[in-house]
């Protein structure tokens, strides 16, 4: 070997990105091996190549103890090795191992106790240059799979761009990255994508292994991460800190969500993802294959953040729990169904959103459990917002509305009445409230309590009933037996006055 050809593996290491030395020492390793193979060869030896590019082969003797101590060494690494390996694979590997082969570490012996002697073999130039030829392929194509291992693995949860190399088999996909093939396995597929050998797909990184032949690069078509990239790729105002996407919610393949905000005045966060027509917003879908996209402001306001989270439904009201993140959604009776979504995929895309959990009611439905709670006045501890429970001198309920977790409105003779308030005594006010009465008098029947003092005195005798009783009676109250031909309470106004029967 001439100095020629070190100065040539060394220029191979400068230009492959290897190791300086890596290659030498890998040729001495090699050299060794095929020295062993030789008959009459030493037990111990070692090769040393020079800055020339001259190499010797050099036997070496150690002491009949050291050399002892340094088999079981190496036999018990041996061991270890083969142990490690059947943890890692599963299976039990049946190896018998021989003394001659093993790697015996003599490097830590003092010099003085080594005996060394020169064996090069006189043809084994020959043996040289075939041995370095396939050493230095092999140990480049080792170092150039590490080298991509590197590489991939610091772009865990990167969007990449390949092209789809087999897509017959439904469980794999193989995508073709350049340098390195990937994998797309079916858990990582969208329902519905069609992927045609050929064609381009973006995906995210979402593995690396390592592998005999180099690293494994596992690819995703459902992360959440494939969507954020996909919209910094369109939209210059998130690559340039303008816009920041504050989170991502994503049925693949059906519908996503994601949540904008603005860092700088007067730009739109929303339009600027649309883009003009919808442009920015299209190409994105486009490499979704189809996939739903709802573009919704972020807001630090919890209620106002669960309400545009469920776009396109209109939300009428939200309250919030504070302390166990829960969001009550009422919406109109005709947006329920677009509130909750096809199998409740929009309420539950809105849920991850917005880290809070969403119950969705309609107007009807909050009217009742509201109403239930304003009559029944709720169980003991039980909050409720409806109308005040106190009944005015006139027999009618108060029309004010109740404060929250009470039953009662802010009057302080209503009030009062929370300190008396049982379910035996009626929550009637003595003093007369002329102001309050008349509401009370324009609200609807059935929104009214009615106590028992407000019905009208039945008399014994069915002949001598008071017509105009009759007459200023709700419906609701007439006793049983007296026909009413209206059936809603006439206006007070147009009640003509009757005098008693004499």
């Amino acid at each position: 070997m001439t100095q020629e050809i070190v100065e040539a593996v060394r220029d191979i290491e400068r230009e492959k990105g290897i190791e300086s030395g890596t290659l030498v020492a890998a040729l001495e390793d090699a050299l060794l091996a095929a020295y062993k193979k030789m008959s009459g060869a030493a037990r111990h030896a070692i090769v040393e190549i020079d800055e020339q590019g001259d190499f010797r082969v050099y036997a070496v003797e150690l002491p009949a103890d050291i050399e002892e101590r340094l088999i079981d060494e190496a036999r018990e690494r041996k061991l270890e090795e083969l142990e490690a390996l059947e943890v890692e694979t599963g299976e039990r590997s049946h190896t018998l191992i021989s003394d001659d082969d093993l790697d015996v570490d003599w490097s830590e012996v003092p010099e003085n106790l080594i005996k060394r002697e020169d064996v090069t073999p006189e043809n084994f130039g020959r043996i040289a240059a075939q041995t370095a030829k396939q050493v230095i392929l092999q140990r480049i194509r080792e170092a150039e799979r590490a080298m991509m291992y590197d590489e991939y693995v610091d772009r865990v949860s990167e969007v990449v761009t390949g092209i789809v190399q087999q897509a017959g088999d439904r469980n794999n996909v193989l995508v073709d990255l350049g340098k390195v093939e990937a994998l797309l396995p079916r858990s990582e597929q969208v329902d519905g994508e069609r992927y045609e050998q050929g064609s381009r797909i973006k995906a995210v990184i979402t593995e690396v292994r390592s592998g005999t032949k180099g690293p494994q690069v596992i690819l995703s078509r459902r992360d959440p991460e494939l969507i954020k990239t996909l919209f910094e790729l369109e939209v210059p105002e998130i690559a340039d800190g303008l816009v920041e996407i504050r989170g991502v919610a994503r049925e693949p393949g059906y519908r996503s969500k994601i949540a904008v905000e603005s860092h700088a005045q007067g730009v739109d966060p929303v339009g600027a993802c649309v883009g003009p027509r919808g442009s920015r917003v299209r190409m994105v879908v486009s490499e979704l294959r189809g996939e739903k996209i709802d573009i919704i402001p972020w807001n630090p306001e919890p209620a106002r953040f669960v309400a545009k989270a469920l776009s396109p439904a209109r939300v009428r009201e939200v309250f919030v729990d504070d302390d166990t993140k829960e969001a009550t959604v009422i919406v109109p009776d005709d947006q329920l169904a677009l509130a909750i979504g096809k199998e409740g995929l929009n309420a539950r895309l809105a849920a991850r959103l917005t880290g809070w959990k969403v119950d969705i009611q309609s107007d009807s439905e909050f009217a009742q459990a509201e109403a239930a709670a304003a009559y029944g006045g709720g169980g003991e501890g039980e909050e409720f917002t409806g109308r005040c429970s106190a009944v005015l001198s006139n027999g009618k309920r108060c029309p004010n509305e109740a404060l929250p977790g009470s039953r009662y409105c802010g009057l302080p003779a209503h009030q009062a009445l929370a300190l008396q308030d049982t379910e035996d005594v009626e929550p009637i006010v003595s003093e007369s409230e002329p102001e309050l009465e008349a509401l009370a008098d324009t609200a609807p029947p059935e929104a009214e309590s009615i106590g028992p003092e407000s019905v009208a005195a039945i008399p014994e005798d069915d002949g001598d009933l008071d017509a105009g009783a009759a007459q200023r009676a709700e419906p609701d109250q007439v006793p049983a037996g007296i026909p009413v031909e209206q059936t809603s309470a006439p206006d007070e106004a147009e009640v003509e006055e009757t005098p008693p029967a004499a």
